[in-house]
């Protein structure tokens, strides 16, 4: 933004850059002008006209614009002087500066017209298609161009409908195709007709006379740098403006952009006559340059609040005083006071102290402070400054008189400022949201490990709870079924009631109930069928020793999701128990051992072909008792089915998914 900024005000300074040195030289003889050359001079004459005169000579031009016939021209005391004598050679740009008066016209004032000419003649004596005139600036009442015809002077332009604006407005005008073709090989007078009021200021610039493809691109230019660009600007400070009211909006606590969305619109006020036609009624055009004038101090008091709003500290009585000197200048300056206090130039210097004054203060405040937004804004205030200051010289008509006003373009140092000031404000409201951000991811990682360390420690206690309930029933078990049968042994044969080999059969027994309790704790996968292999293998010689044939019938069975050791004990010692009772009581010869999957449950079956009994008639012992509790902890059924000399068949069935048995949790 400030490196366009840069690009735009040079070239504002080579475009309205002329050698004012004439102004020192002395006058020399108006040459005739060739395509597209500057006339740093012209030949002068001066008329003291009444304002009646003044009426008269307007109205003449309005009667004859338009006109088929304008054989008559103008009446002979409203042309340019006849008498060579009149005439004299005068450097170019020719001003008068301005007083603190406001130079208003009063009841019947003296007017002083002033004629300019200027001689043309074209190149190799051939006009080209189109000439056109250009004046960068031409501060005076409304201006008309009068030609020398074969008739007298006759009027080809005639300003009175842009009178209003002919002060900001560079003057363009375009020769008639018909007076060039007349002319031909022969040199032309050209008058420009500046009426001036008695003491009133008044500035006339060089002029460019030629054809106009060379003339043309100048008065362009000019016109961008002097209208175009202050139109553009103008609007895009009205667009940042409603952007910034709707970040005020959403962001109450932020005063600036409310402040900045107000310098907006008044700065748009400032700039209206870039953009509105001037109203045409004397009292309509004192109230809107008392408008605009006055609006000039609410800018430079709302550019001061805005950049106070990015001070550390409040200056309320600064502020007060400000707001008061704003409001003491405006009623001081309405329209229906006298020209003296209503003067611009008055008023802009009373500001221009006033803003410098500020200025400094803001610049102080910057440096003292270290903000970097306040000393971007501080710079851009004092960069406006300096435009202000130009401009009101070029206003007082003391120097520069073909510079363009340069006010305009502090719009883009402003800007530049609130764009700077919201990039800060958005960059650190990232970089805040970063570091919020930073430190809870810091924290959610902190308290993730302390998380991770409670669960690691939940699991080691809940591993420990596992084993400890793991050993208990262990140690249960082997008090229950190893320890009661070693128990018994030892004390039958400290009483000599048993021999050796009944010893040695139950030390077999405790051999197996001993390898069944570590068979359980093997890892199996829920696989009930590996499990029944391992009590295959373990028990297969005893029975072979007993003199018993073991039939293996047993098929692939679903994954028991809930089979963990516990229950894997339960299941060895239920087939372990029908196996002992099938050794110890059925005399069989055959056992079979089946599996079968039936969908929502798997069966366990082991059959003999030994004497079997009358379940009407037997007594349910505690080995009986034993296995029906084991078959309802697995969350099963166990069922017995024999009859005399047919053989006795157990069937366990488990169900392939169980919920948890009340009170009963399932091991880590």
């Amino acid at each position: 933004m400030l490196a366009l900024l840069a690009v735009i005000l040079l070239g504002c300074g080579l475009a309205f850059y002329t050698p004012a040195r004439a102004q020192a030289m002395s006058l020399p003889e108006a040459p005739a002008q060739h395509a597209g050359e500057q006339a740093q001079a012209a030949e002068l004459a001066l008329s003291a006209w009444s304002r009646s005169e003044l009426d008269a000579w307007w109205a003449a031009l309005r009667a004859m614009d338009g006109a088929a016939d304008k054989r008559g021209g103008l009446p002979a005391h409203l042309q340019p002087p006849e008498d060579p004598k009149a005439w004299a050679t005068v450097a170019l740009p020719d001003l008068s500066g301005r007083g603190a008066s406001a130079g208003g016209i009063k009841a019947e004032p003296a007017v002083q017209m002033r004629w300019y000419r200027f001689r043309y003649a074209p190149e190799q004596g051939r006009w080209p298609t189109s000439v056109a005139l250009y004046m960068p600036r031409l501060v005076s009442m409304a201006a008309a161009v009068l030609v020398r015809s074969n008739e007298g002077w006759q009027p080809i332009f005639d300003n009175q409908a842009g009178a209003r604006e002919q002060w900001v407005r560079p003057l363009w005008v375009v020769f008639p195709a018909a007076l060039t073709e007349l002319r031909q090989h022969q040199m032309i007078d050209v008058v420009v007709a500046v009426p001036v009021a008695t003491g009133a200021a008044f500035s006339v610039s060089t002029a460019w006379l030629g054809a106009r493809e060379d003339v043309e691109t100048r008065f362009q230019r000019r016109w961008w740098l002097q209208i175009g660009v202050p139109q553009a600007t103008g609007l895009t400070l009205i667009a940042l403006g409603l952007f910034s009211l709707s970040l005020w909006v959403r962001r109450r606590d932020e005063p600036a952009f409310l402040l900045f969305a107000i310098l907006s619109a008044a700065w748009w006020v400032r700039n209206l006559h870039y953009h509105l036609e001037l109203p045409r009624k004397a009292l309509g055009l004192e109230w809107f340059w008392w408008l605009t004038n006055a609006s000039m101090s609410w800018v430079m008091l709302l550019i001061f609040l805005f950049a106070l709003r990015f001070a550390h500290r409040r200056f309320e009585l600064l502020e007060r005083c400000m707001v008061g000197f704003v409001l003491i200048s405006g009623l001081l300056t309405l329209p229906w006071w006298n020209e003296v206090l209503g003067s611009s130039l008055l008023q802009h210097g009373a500001n221009a102290l006033v803003g410098t004054l500020a200025v400094l203060f803001v610049m102080r405040l910057a440096w003292s402070e270290g903000s970097r937004e306040l000393r971007m804004i501080a710079l851009s205030l004092m960069l406006s400054l300096l435009l202000g200051m130009h401009d009101l010289t070029l206003l007082a008509g003391a120097a520069w008189p073909e510079h363009i006003y340069l006010m305009p373009y502090a719009t883009l140092l402003t800007l530049a400022s609130f764009l700077y000031a919201v990039q800060r404000r958005y960059t650190g409201a990232l970089s805040e949201v970063e570091l919020l951000n930073r430190q809870l991811g810091e924290r959610l990682q902190l308290q993730s490990t302390e998380l991770q360390a409670q669960y690691e420690r939940l699991r080691e206690a809940e591993r420990q709870q596992a084993l400890l309930i793991e050993r208990q029933r262990l140690m249960q078990d082997m008090h229950d079924g190893l320890g009661s049968s070693l128990l018994s042994a030892m004390v039958a044969v400290e009483q000599g009631s048993m021999d050796q080999d009944k010893v040695v059969e139950v030390l077999r027994e405790c051999v197996d109930d001993l390898r069944l309790v570590i068979d359980s704790l093997e890892p199996v996968a829920h696989d009930l069928v590996a499990l029944l292999a391992t009590m295959r293998y373990r028990l297969g010689k005893r029975l072979q020793a007993g003199g018993l044939m073991l039939e293996w019938d047993v098929q692939d069975l679903p994954l028991l999701e809930w089979l963990e050791p516990p229950d894997a004990l339960h299941v060895l010692r239920l087939m372990q128990e029908a196996l002992s009772n099938v050794l110890k009581h059925a005399r069989a010869t055959r056992v079979r051992m089946v599996t079968r999957n039936h969908s929502r449950y798997v069966e366990i079956r082991v059959e003999d072909d030994g004497d079997g009994f009358d379940i009407a008639t037997a007594q349910m012992g505690r080995g009986l008792k034993s296995q029906q509790r084991r078959a309802l902890r697995l969350g099963g059924s166990l069922r017995i089915d024999s009859s005399l000399g047919h053989g006795t068949r157990l069937s366990l069935r488990l169900p392939v998914s169980r919920e948890e048995a009340p009170g009963q949790q399932k091991p880590s």
